[in-house]
């Protein structure tokens, strides 16, 4: 049997591939300030979708109405988290004294530490700690106009986030005629399945990591409860909230939960309240994000972790937030085309992955022989 030359060599056809991610790469950079909140409002319509459409077809309401609505759902369901997260801060600040005398008393136990362990005296820890506190002051101007300038800039990253969500809303049925349109009618079963899976896993994606968050939050809140720690509602909340950035976020959540404990209940709290955080973790990353949300996208870790290390590099935060969808989205558009399966295979290699594998390899097999 004849074997079919490519028309391209092979490095010709792998000089284009790089010389087109790394343009890519270049328009993904340059453009964040557009793409981030578009995509997040993209994700954002595709969960509102649902509740829309009731809307719509129930209620009889137009479709801006609908779309609309939807939004404020949304941003009621915000609201009540940053409720309850802001309530328990402000009990934390009522306990400011007690926080204070704790800290001191930490503060006079490192000092003395360190001056039994690198031979610092008290005076000159004290001078370095206050010089540097002057320089801090010095550029406090400084340090007020950039934080008003981030808060300022993560306001409008909400607002845009908001607007694209309506307008993806309102006008889907065009985006997606668009899309097919793009392609020959040879195509359109293709693009149509590709669109409604997209559609369907993100979805599920999205409801999963919700879900995946209220256990962890009902968890995290139930064992601080029983440890006894006085803001087992807040800390709970935090590791929930921080439990959604895959991998990093729950380090941020035992330094959080450990050094809030720390100041109010001492250091055996502390100390098992690390110790609740790692073993929610563990049944969290063992049990519940395979079960929850990992047969949703299916992903192998590998790639998974890859993809959040790349996206925190492009995007940052943002980046690793939006790296798991985006790496859901890629595979689904790989698995359907037939040049780019081995590439989808790669992104997932689970077991339905490796029986689709087996049966192209056994026909290629017996070719051969």
């Amino acid at each position: 049997m004849a074997v079919k030359t490519p028309a391209h060599p092979f490095y010709e056809r792998l000089s284009l591939v790089l010389i087109g991610i790394l343009s890519l790469g270049y328009i993904i950079v340059q453009g964040k300030e557009v793409l981030d909140p578009l995509i997040f409002g993209f994700l954002f319509a595709i969960l509102l979708f649902p509740i829309a459409h009731f809307l719509e077809k129930k209620l009889r309401l137009p479709r801006a109405i609908a779309s609309i609505v939807s939004i404020i759902l949304l941003l009621a369901f915000i609201s009540i988290i940053i409720y309850l997260v802001g309530a328990q801060i402000s009990n934390l600040a009522s306990d400011w004294p007690q926080l204070k005398s704790q800290v001191s008393q930490s503060l006079d136990d490192l000092k003395d530490w360190i001056h039994g362990a690198f031979h610092i005296t008290a005076k000159k820890q004290m001078s370095y700690v206050n010089s540097t506190t002057q320089k801090i002051i010095a550029s406090g101007t400084d340090v007020l106009g950039t934080t008003f300038g981030a808060v300022s800039s993560l306001m409008l990253f909400y607002t845009f986030i908001f607007i694209f969500s309506f307008f993806i809303l309102l006008y889907r049925r065009i985006l997606i005629n668009f899309i097919i349109w793009v392609f020959t009618d040879n195509y359109e079963s293709i693009v149509r399945d590709i669109v409604e899976n997209i559609q369907s896993i993100l979805r599920q994606y999205i409801l999963g990591l919700l879900l995946e968050m209220f256990v962890v939050a009902c968890l995290a809140c139930t064992a601080f409860w029983l440890i006894g720690a006085k803001y087992a509602v807040l800390l709970g909340i935090i590791v929930a909230l921080f439990n959604l950035i895959p991998y990093l976020g729950i380090f941020t959540a035992l330094l959080l939960g450990t050094l809030i404990t720390f100041a109010t209940g001492g250091v055996n709290q502390a100390a098992l309240v690390a110790g609740s955080v790692l073993g929610i973790h563990i049944v969290d990353s063992n049990f519940l994000l395979p079960t929850i949300v990992g047969s949703k996208v299916k992903l192998n870790a590998l790639i998974t972790f890859l993809g959040i290390i790349l996206g925190e590099m492009i995007w940052g935060l943002s980046g690793m937030f939006l790296s798991i969808p985006i790496m859901a989205i890629f595979k689904i558009i790989f698995d359907r085309v037939e040049s780019l399966k081995p590439w989808g295979y790669l992104l997932g290699g689970g077991q339905e992955d490796k029986k689709s594998a087996m049966k192209k390899m056994k026909p290629a097999a017996a070719d051969k022989a």
